[in-house]
């Protein structure tokens, strides 16, 4: 069974995790996490003190790589998910 949710409610998932640790899968196989400082309707995203993480398809090893900084362009994102429920504050 599919559910439909309000075209608004992504956005405001978005906006309750500003300040929280994401994970952003981008084309290409890659993956991003780190703190979500913003985003716009066409959901380009800015992570703060974020890590790249990629998979190398043989050996199925994670390689993270520091990024700090990260401006994502919304057409590459695949895929956003947002800090699980049950996790406190820092």
């Amino acid at each position: 069974m599919v559910t439909f949710v309000n075209s608004s409610r992504p956005m405001e998932i978005l906006q309750k995790s500003i300040g929280e640790q994401i994970l952003v899968e981008i084309k290409g196989r890659k993956k991003l996490r780190g703190r979500l400082r913003g985003f716009d309707q066409h959901l380009n995203l800015i992570l703060e003190d974020a890590d790249e993480i990629t998979r190398d398809l043989e050996t199925d090893a994670e390689t993270v790589a520091q990024v700090n900084t990260v401006i994502v362009r919304g057409d590459n994102v695949v895929l956003v998910s947002p800090p699980p429920k049950n996790v406190a504050k820092e």
